[in-house]
């Protein structure tokens, strides 16, 4: 159980270590979507997933041992996590630019939109993924965790492990939430970004628990994960004319007009 312990916590600090390491871009100029720094994050990533898959098979029966199982506190604790994966992120995006709509709170909407573009853009290119590699889950292969066959996923659900949707949605939600209030609260980083990126890696665990998911299948989503978060609030804020912040972002910010806080209708805000 050592084990898993130390795995779960590099892969915590992995992710939210990249997230800290952007730098906090302003909306001023279009900058580049793409980096060096992003070939080293997605190298860093593929070369944690690799370093997994010979203990994908480990952390599955370490975690399927009849005690930890029928642990209440476990098993309520992995239900709670899946469903903040999903729909959970989704669910407080969602609610966060409705509340930012109704109160005119431009940075409230930033953080509910841009974090429901990261979730489906993640959602996208994990489907995608799924289907191509055809991996069978712990629950129809517990013993052999190399069964992956093209186009498999295509079959349904028992062949759509790699990577795991739910570990996606919660770190594209985790580094969008955590990047965006990086822009006007520095510090966030040290406060919100530990909460974020521990609550997302437990959503990982969870699937293990659950035998939805190997351990390589959670790096891998936390990797797509991540890495949209971080460049879907990157391109936003690099081109703030851009359609869907045109279209959708209209709460501005709350500025003095004759002694009382009214709604200044602008996307130019920061």
């Amino acid at each position: 159980m050592s084990r898993l312990i130390r795995i779960v916590v590099c892969m915590s600090l992995l992710a939210g270590s990249v997230a800290g390491a952007q730098p906090a871009d302003t909306i001023s100029g279009e900058k580049p979507l793409f980096t060096f720094r992003d070939v080293l994050t997605a190298g860093g990533f593929t070369l944690a997933t690799i370093a997994l898959a010979p203990a994908d098979r480990h952390m599955t029966h370490q975690l399927q041992v009849p005690a930890r199982q029928s642990n209440r506190l476990l098993h309520r604790s992995a239900t709670v996590f899946r469903l903040f994966g999903n729909p959970g992120s989704m669910i407080t995006g969602a609610g966060l630019y409705l509340l930012g709509t109704a109160n005119g709170q431009r940075r409230t909407q930033d953080l509910g939109l841009h974090a429901i573009e990261a979730i489906v853009l993640g959602f996208g290119a994990t489907s995608t993924v799924k289907i191509v590699t055809g991996r069978a889950r712990p629950r129809i292969s517990e013993n052999d965790a190399s069964k992956f066959q093209l186009l498999r996923g295509l079959r349904g659900d028992d062949y759509q492990s790699f990577p795991s949707g739910h570990t996606t949605s919660a770190f594209a939600f985790a580094a969008t939430v955590a990047s965006e209030t990086q822009r006007w609260w520095p510090r966030s980083r040290w406060v919100l970004g530990p909460i974020l990126y521990g609550g997302a890696t437990l959503t990982g665990v969870s699937r293990i628990y659950n035998k939805a998911h190997w351990a390589s299948d959670v790096m891998a989503g936390a990797a797509i994960g991540t890495i949209t978060g971080l460049k879907v609030v990157r391109y936003q804020h690099s081109h703030p004319d851009n359609y869907l912040d045109r279209k959708l972002l209209r709460a501005g910010v709350m500025h003095v007009n004759g002694g009382g806080w009214v709604p200044t209708l602008s996307t130019a805000v920061y």
